[in-house]
């Protein structure tokens, strides 16, 4: 046996113990369980602390750049960023759960006109070869039953997000201990990274900022004008629920090129059962706003941050949207930047070395 084929059976080996390892600590779940539920308890609102922090600190430099003392920098951000948060809060969520509640308490009759307009695409494809109208009956289940995944995993994220409102209080004061010492921070890091990898990692991260810190800061901003707009051209036309379909609108336009499409659905079902005229108005407004969006607002403000084409971005949308749902279309982007990063890195690394 030479020595390519030993290091083959090594890798195989550890494969295999691996598996065995990870298949047995599966088996014992009861044990590690109530750890794992503690350690998310801990972690969640760890994570988008520093996620927001991320987002606002460019923003406290800036400001600290400009003259003003880092401490009153980062209050004034600081006071801002959670006070315009708070009061979105206090003023729309009375106004959310009234239209939660009305939207509950009609939807036996959304459900019938929805039935009705089914029913009618039925008859008159019954009048088509049975092949075709058997084609039309399964996209029609198709495309009823991703709907229905969307919807759910829409509520989920809610009843989560709800549940987990005592332990996100926490962030706010999370956040504020974060961009007070953020530099004491990057030097707690800087030491407990190896000295081999110090220098190639602070080029990784500052890589990965510059590849993906702009499109993220900018595409959360459009996304909120979205969602504004949104709610504001629905409540004028008089479609209902608007803060609840404004707010779909908005958080699904994260999502590159499948994002308007899938925000556009429950507006549309909605207006379906006043009038065809509503749904017309509804499909302008989403129009209009995906016109502004990818003509005006992303072009001005999150630019040309990514350098990826719009092939591999689609292809990543796909892939993230079969593992993992709205959360893999959301996520997939900005992994995938991340791997790109890491490979260049990688490649950069073997050169050198």
């Amino acid at each position: 046996m030479n020595e390519r084929q030993k290091q083959w059976l090594y890798r195989l080996l550890m494969v295999l113990i691996f598996s065995l390892c990870l298949f047995m600590f599966l088996q014992i779940k009861t044990l590690w369980l109530p750890f794992y539920v503690m350690l998310k308890a801990i972690l969640i609102p760890f994570l988008i602390a520093v996620f927001i922090t991320y987002l606002l600190h460019p923003v406290v430099e800036k400001l600290h750049d400009s003259g003003l003392p880092r401490s009153l920098s980062i209050l004034i951000i600081y006071l801002l960023f959670f006070g315009g948060i708070g009061l979105a809060f206090y003023k729309g969520i009375p106004i959310f759960l009234k239209q939660a509640k009305d939207l509950s308490e009609n939807i036996p009759m959304v459900t019938a006109s929805y039935q009705s307009w089914i029913d009618g695409i039925h008859d008159q494809t019954t009048k088509l070869p049975d092949d075709v109208h058997k084609r039309i009956e399964k996209l029609i289940h198709n495309a009823e039953k991703e709907i229905g995944n969307l919807l759910e995993s829409l509520l989920t994220s809610f009843r989560v997000f709800f549940d987990y409102i005592v332990i996100f209080a926490v962030i706010p004061f999370l956040v504020f201990y974060m961009l007070k010492d953020i530099e004491e921070l990057k030097k707690a890091i800087w030491y407990i990274t190896p000295k081999k990898w110090r220098q190639e990692g602070k080029k990784f991260l500052h890589d990965v900022n510059e590849s993906l810190g702009n499109y993220i800061r900018g595409q959360l901003f459009v996304c909120l004008l979205i969602a504004l707009f949104a709610t504001f051209a629905l409540w004028v036309f008089h479609i209902k629920y608007p803060l609840i379909l404004g707010l779909i609108i908005g958080v699904t336009n994260v999502i590159p090129y499948f994002g308007p499409i899938i925000g556009a659905i429950p507006a549309v079902l909605i207006a379906a059962t006043i009038s065809i005229q509503k749904v017309i108005i509804v499909m302008i407004i989403v129009f209009i706003l995906q016109f502004l969006e990818g003509n005006i607002l992303s072009p001005l403000i999150v630019g040309k941050s990514l350098h990826m084409h719009p092939i591999v971005i689609i292809l990543a949308l796909l892939a993230g949207g079969e593992m993992a749902g709205v959360l893999g279309l959301i996520l997939a982007v900005p992994i995938v930047v991340i791997l790109k990063v890491t490979l260049l890195h990688i490649a950069h690394f073997s050169r050198v070395h």
